[in-house]
């Protein structure tokens, strides 16, 4: 009997199948996160698979629903990352990293009670910029043109020299309009810019003293105090002076963006994000975006809008993704967003407390994280994660 054989199949063609017979991973060194389902350790840091070609930019997204191991798996990558001389600002929406923070012997910042963040600026116009963005931020909409005509007449020339409180300057230079009848333009900026100073966004852009300054290795900016209230996108956007002060150090730095929706979901925050990103490279900055669900790029607006088109390339954009468990809902948004097989979206819905489905370059791994003592120590040591451990 002659047997026929009418194809050939390589490694490279299961691969390209998503149908891998072995996983051998990033091939990068470094302390690992967890061990391919398929392989051995799996190590990952985006600065080392950039280096290595396996990525085109350093920016990371991790989303999963609640208890699936997405804030365990940034914790483990923080604490790699500091231990190899990296620098890392977390914004911290819900004080969930003071663990970690105590971990390597430093104490959350708590912004508006223990100091204000202001961004250092290399840019000429880099204080101009970052205003517009916060009245925007605050008033719920872009400036008018009228309104932004009126920040220019208010604006000091160059050739004066501010005071380091800009938002205190510019409420001075404002201060005669609050009590205009007309109650116009002038008066609109004037009552949100007096919010920054005395009103319910006081201390967070503005306050007595020097801003914080962001010298330690690790720094967490908890903004927790605004958590569930509209001022929650306005306090966000401290993430541009971290950013600004990452930028300015020689080392590769990590931006973790927890609740990342808080920030997608502002217009104004939207749009420097996507400044930020662009300049990531350039920068030695990595964005690590922290979302629950994928379908809270749905609060950026309408889907046939700009802003969520500009939402969903960010994510799209995102060369590393730490994709946990999800609802068949969800992971059919994901599946669209990220040009996921119908296998991967299969197994986004059956994947284990910490398993992910990792996404490095054109590569994919099956991951389950494996937390040593040290990492129990600043995680999340539910139940189920501690069986996880176990196994």
């Amino acid at each position: 009997m002659t047997r026929a054989w009418t194809h050939w199949g390589t490694a490279r063609h299961f691969d390209a199948l998503r149908l891998p017979a072995h996983d051998a991973g990033t091939r990068l060194e470094g302390l690992a996160l967890g061990r391919s389902q398929r392989g051995g350790e799996f190590a990952l840091d985006p600065f080392d698979a950039y280096r290595a070609g396996v990525v085109t930019n350093p920016n990371v997204v991790v989303a999963g629903s609640i208890g699936a191991g997405k804030s365990t798996v940034v914790k483990m990558m923080v604490d790699r990352a500091l231990r190899r001389g990296r620098r890392v600002v977390i914004v911290d929406p819900k004080g969930e990293y003071g663990a970690l923070a105590r971990c390597h012997g430093v104490t959350p910042l708590v912004i508006g009670r223990d100091g204000w963040c202001w961004p250092s600026f290399v840019e000429e116009r880099g204080d101009y910029d970052f205003v517009s963005t916060l009245l925007a931020s605050a008033k719920g909409t872009a400036l008018s043109d009228v309104e932004r005509y009126v920040l220019d007449r208010m604006w000091p020339p160059r050739d004066q020299c501010r005071a380091r409180r800009v938002l205190a300057d510019l409420a001075t230079r404002l201060a005669p309009y609050l009590g205009d009848p007309a109650n116009g333009p002038e008066r609109a900026l004037a009552l949100i810019t007096r919010r920054f100073v005395e009103g319910d966004l006081a201390g967070l852009y503005d306050g007595d003293g020097e801003p914080a300054d962001f010298e330690d290795p690790l720094v967490v900016v908890d903004i927790s105090h605004f958590w569930g209230t509209d001022a929650m996108s306005v306090a966000s956007l401290s993430a541009v002076a971290a950013a600004q002060q990452l930028a300015s150090r020689r080392e590769p730095g990590y931006l973790v963006l927890d609740e990342a929706w808080t920030i997608l979901a502002d217009d104004a925050s939207l749009r420097w994000l996507r400044g930020s990103w662009k300049l990531s490279r350039a920068r030695g900055l990595s964005h690590v975006l922290v979302l629950h669900r994928w379908s809270d790029v749905a609060a950026v607006g309408a889907r046939d809008s700009a802003s969520y088109a500009q939402a969903q390339g960010l994510l799209r954009e995102c060369e590393t993704a730490w994709l946990f468990r999800q609802p068949p809902d969800e992971a059919a948004e994901m599946s669209s967003v990220l040009n996921l097989s119908e296998r991967e979206k299969d197994c986004l819905t059956e994947l284990s407390r910490g398993a992910a489905l990792v996404r490095y370059g054109s590569a994919r791994s099956l991951v389950q994280l494996t937390p040593d003592d040290r990492d129990f120590t600043f995680i999340d040591t539910d139940a189920a994660m501690r069986e996880t451990r176990a196994r």
